[in-house]
């Protein structure tokens, strides 16, 4: 569930409106706004509850006079989000949400009720979760602020409809910005680190330094195979010399597919200022049969240093000698505080990604 400053653009329908009104609006609306009078008027619930037993896969927002007390109930019977208002606690709509475990009747959010747990023994392992397509992607879009990183991260972490998330962290010079945000929101967040073998040594200090100071408890490190390469060969330690785009593949693409395996939302530090390839991200993307989630997507550097500066986070240590983009120790350099950020990777080559961000490839599936 969603706890909204505002309700997103879509057809905003009072409570009170008849059964056919609201399925009218839904043969063609995207996203359905159902304003509540009372609290204590159920028709809302009821009318959520219909349109999804009927087929409605579009967004269901509740707006109006609601208390925390309704957030379980609003999400049992079909909805996507709540508008609680600017300022509104959103630990008391959490807590409420999350209050009890059990469920008595089947409803829209696939919980085994107890009685059939009585019956049948112990259920099978349940994914609530919708199976992954461009529209998931879309849906969630339609959800947030792209502007606000909490917005994308709250959706990625807390209301993903059972979608499991990890985040991706090279634990490079703006890495803590991200971290310290997701900290903020779910601290046993899976983080990822892809371990190539050929890392400045500050940098893992600075990972094993960062997961400390935040709390995070699920650091996965993934290390490339002895013998990655198809051949069965073990990895040459000059490979980023004769062929950086192999080098890649085999150190960290092929690693991280081996790494998500059942990980849904794979959350990044994108930005779209960082390269032409970036600029036209979303913040929440299909992508390689997963959902990237881009946080940081509109953040310049300034902003990032600004949260820096705000929250004190400590800094990767060479990021201070001219370092603001640091990937694996032989294609990255140092560059002049005027010179793009990512100059520094790959200089004098045409390569600007390591891979795992471009679309699959051929020897990357294998």
């Amino acid at each position: 569930m969603l706890w909204l400053d505002e309700a997103p653009e879509g057809v905003r329908l009072a409570v009170s409106a008849s059964l056919e009104e609201v399925e009218a609006a839904a043969a063609e609306a995207r996203v359905i706004v159902l304003e509540f009078e009372a609290f204590r008027d159920g028709r809302g619930f009821s009318l959520a509850s219909v349109l999804r037993e009927r087929g409605y896969r579009g967004q269901l927002i509740a707006d109006g006079k609601l208390i925390p007390d309704q957030a379980r109930h609003l999400r049992r019977t079909g909805f996507d989000g709540v508008v609680i208002g600017e300022g509104a606690d959103r630990a008391a709509w959490g807590r409420m949400d999350e209050a009890f475990s059990a469920a008595y009747q089947p409803a829209e959010d696939g919980a085994v009720p107890i009685w059939r747990r009585g019956r049948s023994g112990p259920p099978a392992a349940y994914s609530p979760g919708p199976r992954l397509t461009e529209g998931v992607a879309e849906g969630m879009n339609r959800l947030v602020r792209a502007g606000d990183p909490k917005s994308i991260l709250w959706v990625a972490l807390k209301d993903s409809q059972g979608l499991r998330p990890a985040v991706l962290s090279s634990f490079g010079a703006e890495t803590a910005a991200l971290l310290s945000l997701v900290a903020e929101i779910d601290p046993a967040t899976p983080v990822i680190f892809l371990d190539t073998g050929m890392h400045f040594l500050q940098t893992l200090f600075y990972r094993d330094a960062l997961a400390r100071h935040f709390g995070l408890t699920d650091l996965r490190i993934t290390t490339p195979f002895k013998a990655e390469d198809a051949d069965g060969e073990a990895l040459p330690n000059d490979l980023w010399r004769t062929d950086p785009d192999a080098c890649c593949d085999l150190r960290k693409v092929r690693p991280l597919d081996r790494a998500l395996e059942g990980i849904d939302l794979v959350i990044t530090g994108r930005k779209q200022h960082q390269t032409a390839e970036r600029a036209s991200m979303k913040p929440f993307e299909y992508f390689n049969g997963r959902i990237r989630v881009n946080p940081l997507m509109e953040w310049t550097s300034d902003q990032i240093e600004a949260r820096f500066e705000a929250e004190n986070l400590p800094r990767h240590p060479l990021s201070l000698d001219g370092y603001p983009s640091i990937g694996c120790w032989p294609c990255t350099q140092p560059v002049t505080d005027t010179a793009p950020a990512r100059e520094g990777r790959w200089a004098g080559r045409e390569k600007t990604e390591c891979g795992i961000h471009l679309a699959r490839r051929a020897s990357s599936i294998a």
